[in-house]
């Protein structure tokens, strides 16, 4: 705790209204609300009035939640809310919690002396640490898996231009997720969501081992426990309280091409052509701030792209949808016929300084400013800007520099990095904030203006939006790549606990830039780190200005080939990642999870940071080291086969064989999975070629499904859409029977369907000419 923290006094008071206990300790008061039987809600104002809701809230209020059964009961020490899954304990001395499953195991417990505020606004919570305690999540943080140890301050930054480069050192980045899992084995977990868009720090250990602290610079001390006891059901609750990701048009699912910048439509020909004469299937490529004019937002640089209708329609025609990249610096233009600069100032849309003058930085265009995305009317005014852009046939928008990332002289003059004033004023007169609640939520706040905007302009197209910035919630909007890394083994391999900590952190689709976005790299980092990243849920490659190309062709004939192998196998397995993602909108389930997300018994898996699923039913162990042709596997209790030769793997410990060409792939036993045909990208062809992967547990078993809708409409959440459920089982005499029965509205094309099972006495293989509604083979 930091010296001038005051504390509260003992409790003087407390009564039960509806889902809620409200306690008083002096002048302050605690609320706990029961919202479920593994959710609480734990907020305390210090000067005795609860501050009012925000509209931009990113939780329901809590008279949304359904009622649920709980009791309260007095002891000497303390008061105890008890519902059926959890206890939680105020203590009468000085209001601080502690948090219990029904068997007695504390989970969660605060120091003595309870929580703490400063006169300033500061509040902050003391916690005790148990030693065995793992930690996880906080968004797209760098270093490792395990969280424990570390400090980790939410505020958002582009950390390239703060600290020259981020690595695993780094503290802040783009993103602020204020949310963890705490898990410890045989034990199990819970979450922990600060609500909470201040400055916020957590001290997970890193000032006293074993003690964590919880600070904010401002707002209340509030912050939601999510019980699980596994990470799956602690995700599943934590996505039920933030939101879910909408299902995103399926070619966002294919590989994507990016560099800053390509340009002019000519090098966007070309690589388009690059792409499909080398056979690397792709769905996308994205434009980078250069299709602009002089970087005004909204507009093309007409010497560049002087048909952009046509270049937009002709990549159609060969299978690529484009992404345009929009920044949220609007060019100070006045006296031009630049019409987003005048309308944003002639309505007063723009950030204003604490003297109520218009806030300048300067970003791509120089001298800017910039929209008050607190405002709902500039918000629905910003969204309507991208009507032009849809109409040109753009497919995607790109968020970038949206912390905001802003300097305070031109970026040709490497000037300091600033943000809005801290007591700057945004949003409407009825609810003003200073930049100091709000900065967390400025990006947030963008992608929301962005996404509504693609929806009212498209009522039933899925929208894709690829954004840099954001803050917990984010997943309902937008897809989240983790910024500008370099070409480095080292951002290779940290890029798994990246996406998996994302993952745990609610949100699913994600990537790292494939091969690194700055520095040049080599071949095989590029090869090794395609093994990788065509797996990503958002799989693109980048690269920036002043670096030499790095599209795959750049690095030979034995790299495209390399990088063949894996985009084809992406493709092929389509089916499988479109089911993760639809799985995902249901539930919040990580597409990349780390191995403790399904074995979080196993003590092994609490640190194992270069090993992670896809899904349940594949595991990745890729190479991310130079000149490495061996690596160690560890393989969780279950029943496992070498993805390449469909063999069995009997090892717990195994040194895989990697030569440059092979990722050690696994799956999972008692998975049943789904792949179509090589395709070069993903609107070649339907799924009229089906193929079934069935991998038997020790048991004998097996099952899946595939999900199926038009890819590219609302229509799956008005019915349109169907799911084929696969049971496969061993029936004696060494046959295996497999059914399938699909529901659902949405009618698939005709296709055969090509069965390979995988067991102990080797493969089994058989065919099916047409795939009906439901039906039964032995093989």
């Amino acid at each position: 705790m930091t010296m001038g923290m005051y504390r509260l006094e003992p409790l003087s008071s407390f009564e039960r209204s509806g889902q809620a206990v409200s306690f008083r300790f002096g002048k302050a008061l605690l609320a706990v609300s029961v919202l479920s039987e593994n959710l609480l809600r734990v907020r305390y104002a210090f000067g005795g009035d609860f501050l009012p809701r925000r509209s931009w809230a990113v939780t329901p209020e809590d008279q949304a939640f359904s009622a649920v059964e709980f009791q309260v009961t007095e002891e000497a020490a303390q008061v105890v809310i008890t519902t059926g899954q959890v206890r939680l304990q105020v203590s009468r001395q000085d209001g601080g919690v502690t948090f219990l499953d029904m068997a007695g195991n504390t989970l969660l417990q605060d120091a003595a002396g309870g929580p703490a505020f400063e006169p300033s606004g500061v509040v902050s919570s003391l916690k005790l640490m148990p030693p065995d305690e793992h930690y996880y999540g906080f968004g797209e943080r760098t270093s490792l898996l395990d969280k424990r140890s570390r400090r980790y301050t939410c505020w958002n930054v582009d950390p390239v231009d703060r600290h020259e480069d981020h690595g695993p050192g780094t503290d802040t980045m783009y993103q602020s997720i204020p949310f963890f899992l705490a898990l410890r084995p045989r034990v199990g977990g819970f979450g922990l969501f600060f609500n909470n868009t201040y400055q916020t720090v957590f001290d997970m250990g890193q000032s006293f081992l074993d003690q964590y602290s919880i600070l904010a610079s401002g707002g209340e001390l509030d912050y939601y426990l999510i019980y699980g006891p596994s990470p799956r059901q602690i995700v599943e609750n934590y996505t039920a309280l933030t939101g879910r990701m909408s299902l995103p048009p399926r070619w966002a699912l294919g590989y994507q091409q990016c560099r800053w910048s390509y340009f002019p439509e000519a090098q966007v020909r070309e690589i388009a052509a690059g792409l499909r004469a080398n056979r690397l299937p792709a769905d996308v490529i994205h434009l980078d701030i250069d299709y602009m004019d002089g970087y005004r937002v909204f507009t093309w640089d007409k010497n560049h792209f002087p048909n952009p209708s046509k270049l937009i329609a002709d990549l159609a025609e060969d299978g690529f949808q484009v992404v345009t990249i929009l920044d949220p610096g609007v060019k100070y233009d006045p006296n031009s016929d630049y019409e987003v600069y005048n309308q944003g100032e002639a309505k007063d849309y723009f950030v204003r300084k604490p003297d109520g003058e218009v806030f300048h930085g300067f970003v791509w265009p120089d001298d800017s400013v910039f929209p008050d995305f607190v405002r709902p009317e500039v918000r629905e005014w910003w969204g309507g800007l991208h009507k032009e852009l849809l109409e040109a046939g753009i497919k995607g928008i790109w968020n970038d520099m949206n912390e905001p990332a802003i300097s305070d002289r031109p970026f040709s003059e490497n000037g300091l990095k600033i943000d809005f004033p801290m007591d700057s004023l945004l949003g409407s007169p009825e609810e003003r904030v200073t930049n100091a609640e709000i900065h967390n939520m400025y990006g947030y706040l963008e992608d929301v203006a962005t996404y509504q905007g693609l929806r009212k302009l498209q009522p039933d197209t899925r929208p894709f939006l690829l954004t840099r910035s954001g803050y917990a919630g984010i997943q309902k909007m937008a897809a989240v790549w983790t910024g500008d890394n370099t070409a480095v083994w080292e951002h290779l391999e940290m890029a798994m606990p990246q996406l998996a900590n994302l993952g745990l952190s609610g949100i699913s689709f994600t990537g790292t830039d494939i091969g690194g976005f700055a520095g040049a790299g080599s071949g095989e980092l590029w090869a090794r780190w395609i093994e990788l990243g065509a797996f990503y849920p958002f799989a693109r490659g980048h690269s920036a200005l002043g670096t030499s190309q790095k599209e795959p062709w750049v690095f030979g004939e034995e790299v495209t080939t390399i990088v063949r192998k894996y985009l084809e196998l992406r493709y092929r397995l389509l089916p499988y990642i479109y089911n993760l993602f639809e799985e995902s909108t249901r539930s919040g389930v990580p597409i990349m999870r780390p191995l403790l997300y399904h074995f979080w018994q196993d003590p092994a898996t609490l640190e194992l940071h270069d090993q992670v699923m896809l899904g349940e039913g594949l595991m990745l162990a890729p190479v991310y080291r130079p000149g490495q042709e061996y690596r160690h596997v560890y393989f969780p209790e279950a029943t496992w086969y070498d993805f390449w030769t469909g063999g069995p793997v009997t090892e717990r410990h195994l040194l895989a064989y990697a030569p440059l060409d092979h990722l050690p792939l696994y799956a999972k036993g008692g998975s049943i999975i789904p792949f179509g045909p090589v395709i070069q990208h993903t609107g070649e062809r339907p799924l009229d070629q089906l193929t079934l992967q069935v991998y038997l547990d020790d048991q004998g078993q097996a099952q899946g499904y595939l999900y199926e809708d038009d890819g590219i409409s609302f229509g799956y959440e008005r019915g349109e859409h169907c799911r084929t459920i696969y049971r496969a089982v061993t029936a004696g005499a060494g046959k295996v029977k497999l059914t399938a029965h699909r529901e659902g509205a949405f009618q698939p094309p005709a296709r055969p369907v090509e069965i390979k099972i995988f067991g102990p006495d080797g493969l089994k293989e058989a065919r099916l000419d047409e795939d009906k509604v439901s039906w039964e083979i032995m093989v």
